[in-house]
C-alpha cells in the first residue's frame, strides 16, 4: 500500500470517529459528572459521537488544520521528498473523499483567500533511531488552538510557576476551547521548541503518564488544579474541565524555562500511521 493511501484512510476516519482512548475518557467523565447542565452537555457530545460514527458527517464543523508530526528513522529507505509528496497527496485525497470543511487560507493577514482544499498541512520532522516511519496527524481546530500560548518563565519559578501559568491560561480561555479539554504542555528548549513539544504531547495516548515519575506527578497536579476552576463541560460548570494533561520536555538554557500550552477541544481528533518497507512493493 502506498503511504498516501494509508494517510487518506486514516484521515477519512479521523474526521468522524474519535480514537478509543479519547471516547473512553469522555464516557468516564459523564459517569462521574454531578453538574446538571454539564452532564447534559456531555450527553449531547456522546450523542454527536454516535451520530458521526454511523454517518458520513464530521464530528465538528471545524474540521481543523492538518498538523503533521513525522518521526523519520535515520535508516528509513523512503526518500524525504517522497514522504512529503505522499503525505500531501493523502491529505488532499481525504479532503476530497470525506466531509471536510475547507478551512485553510493562503495568507494570514492580507486577503485571506481560501486555498480550496484545506491544504497545505503544517509538517514537522524529527529524526529518530531505526529504519521506520511514523506519521501522527492532528486535526487541529482553532477554537482551541486560539487559546494556547507560550510563557517564558524564570528558572526560579520552578514547578509552582509552571502550574500557575497553565492554570492562568486555562482560566482565561474559559469555555472557548469547547471543554472538557485535553492539554499538551511543552517545557524547555526555546520558545519554538516548547510549542512543538506541546503538540507532540497531544498525540500521546490519553491516560499514559510521562515516563519520568516527577513529570507524571506534575501532570496529575495540573489536572487537579485545572479541574478546580470549575469551567466544566461546555463551560457550564461541573467537575470535568480537563480530561488529560500530557507533558513533553527538552533541555534548555540556564537562564530560561520556556512553557508552551496547546489545547485540544473534546473532539481530540488524531490519526496515526506506521509505514513499513513492504508497503512500497
Amino acid at each position: 500500500m502506498r503511504l498516501c493511501l494509508a494517510v487518506e484512510a486514516a484521515l477519512v476516519e479521523a474526521v468522524r470517529v474519535l480514537p478509543p482512548d479519547v471516547e473512553a475518557a469522555l464516557r468516564r467523565a459523564q459517569e462521574r459528572e454531578d453538574g446538571e447542565y454539564a452532564k447534559l452537555a456531555l450527553s449531547h457530545i456522546l450523542e454527536d459521537i454516535d451520530i458521526a460514527r454511523s454517518s458520513p458527517l464530521p464530528l465538528c464543523q471545524d474540521c481543523g488544520l492538518f498538523l503533521v508530526l513525522v518521526s523519520l528513522g535515520r535508516g528509513c529507505p523512503m526518500p524525504v521528498a517522497e514522504i512529503e509528496r505522499e503525505v500531501l497527496e493523502g491529505c488532499r485525497r481525504a479532503v476530497e473523499k470525506a466531509s471536510y470543511r475547507r478551512s485553510a487560507v493562503s495568507d494570514p493577514v492580507y486577503g485571506r483567500t481560501n486555498t480550496g482544499d484545506n491544504l497545505p498541512p503544517v509538517i514537522h520532522w524529527e529524526l529518530v533511531d531505526g529504519d521506520g516511519l511514523m506519521v501522527d496527524i492532528l486535526l487541529k481546530g482553532f477554537g482551541s488552538e486560539n487559546c494556547g500560548g507560550v510563557r517564558m518563565l524564570r528558572p526560579t519559578e520552578g514547578e509552582d510557576g509552571v502550574v500557575s501559568a497553565v492554570v492562568d491560561m486555562v482560566r482565561q480561555a474559559g469555555g472557548k476551547p469547547c471543554p472538557p479539554m485535553f492539554l499538551g504542555i511543552g517545557l524547555g528548549g526555546t520558545m519554538d521548541r516548547a510549542a512543538l513539544l506541546s503538540k507532540k504531547a497531544l498525540v500521546r495516548e490519553v491516560g499514559r503518564p510521562n515516563a519520568q515519575a516527577r513529570y507524571a506527578r506534575l501532570e496529575e497536579r495540573i489536572l487537579e488544579e485545572v479541574d478546580r476552576l470549575g469551567i466544566g463541560a461546555g463551560g457550564l460548570g461541573g467537575c470535568n474541565t480537563c480530561l488529560s494533561v500530557a507533558i513533553e520536555t527538552a533541555p534548555t538554557h540556564i537562564a530560561g524555562l520556556p512553557l508552551a500550552l496547546s489545547i485540544s477541544c473534546w473532539a481530540d481528533r488524531k490519526a496515526h500511521i506506521e509505514w513499513r518497507e513492504e508497503w512500497s512493493h
